[in-house]
């Protein structure tokens, strides 16, 4: 059962499967508020199958070895922190004190991987998008991370399955953190390079940055990190914030039936695409800030309102 659970569901097949419909659902809301139709449904799997399929050229100058490597690390990490957040249970398999921590540094890691594929590449576009990178990196990352420590600091654990017990004995989470919820949906459109934080690729200016050189196997690689890594900042945000498989009455009503499960899975579910939903509203209204603009805008719009989240927690916890 452990490796049922590691490789097919709620694993790596499974997160596939999710990010590639979550994909197909981002590019649909976002053409549809652009009064565009949109992709079919199986466009996201198509446009995977097509890249896996492309020749792989790696360039005369670039380092094999890193460059063939790279992108799995990333994806691996990706997967990996999809492990830690519960999906239809509370009482989660590999729950452990600090997953939260562990799934944060885990999803800080496809950040450095394309720092390391811009720094090997030969192409100066490839430099200039890993000087972007690390520039945005030190932007959204105190945020984000605050945004999480709020939540955490009211349940007093790193745990995520503490925190959705908190949520299920204490309704009013909800009305106290929504400057932690929105710094997040913030700093996670940052961690996915999403407009208007999309400056590392800037199609319009140096292509698609670190990813410029990379096609075929390694590019499609990269995407599916973007698309999975979409999926678990989705997911993390639902459970943290919106109780994840907790849905308020209906989860005691079904409380040791059957399908007492697959209530949570769905809620679970639901819930992510509602993030999806946000993430794509932005891209569709805003368009892209320059870098300077970016981290100013973090840590200043974003790290103060959340300090002082922070504090209201702290004064509401010990009263």
């Amino acid at each position: 059962m452990p490796l049922f659970y590691v490789l097919i569901f709620p694993g790596f097949l499974f997160l596939l499967a999710f990010a590639l419909f979550a994909e197909y659902f981002d590019r649909k809301v976002v053409a549809r508020l652009q009064n565009r139709q949109g992709p079919p449904w199986y466009q996201p799997l198509a446009d995977t199958i097509k890249l896996l399929s492309k020749e792989d050229i790696i360039t005369h100058d670039a380092d094999k070895p890193m460059v063939n490597t790279v992108p799995l690390f990333g994806l691996a990490a990706v997967a990996a922190s999809f492990l830690y957040v519960p999906m239809w249970t509370k009482d989660w398999h590999f729950s452990f004190q600090g997953d939260l921590i562990v799934v944060l540094y885990l999803l800080t890691i496809p950040a450095f991987v394309l720092v390391l594929l811009g720094w090997y590449s030969p192409n100066p576009f490839g430099s200039i998008g890993t000087g972007r990178v690390v520039t945005q990196l030190f932007g959204y990352e105190v945020p984000f991370a605050l945004a999480l420590l709020a939540p955490a600091i009211a349940a007093q654990s790193w745990r995520i399955t503490d925190l959705l017990a908190y949520q299920d004995d204490h309704y009013w989470f909800a009305l106290i953190t929504p400057i932690a919820f929105l710094v997040a949906i913030a700093g996670l459109v940052g961690k996915l390079e999403r407009v208007p934080f999309d400056i590392p690729h800037a199609e319009t200016e140096i292509v698609e940055g670190p990813m410029t050189e990379y096609t075929g196997r390694k590019y499609a690689l990269l995407k599916l990190m973007f698309s999975t890594e979409t999926v678990v900042g989705a997911v993390l945000i639902a459970a943290i914030f919106l109780g994840g498989p907790h849905l308020p009455w209906v989860t005691k009503a079904v409380a040791g039936t059957a399908v007492a499960p697959l209530v949570g899975f769905l809620a679970v579910v639901l819930k992510a695409l509602f993030i999806v939903f946000l993430l794509s509203v932005i891209k569709a209204a805003l368009t892209r800030l320059r870098i300077d603009q970016m981290v100013r805008w973090c840590l200043t719009w974003l790290t103060f309102p959340i300090l002082i989240q922070i504090l209201y927690i702290v004064i509401v916890g010990s009263m």
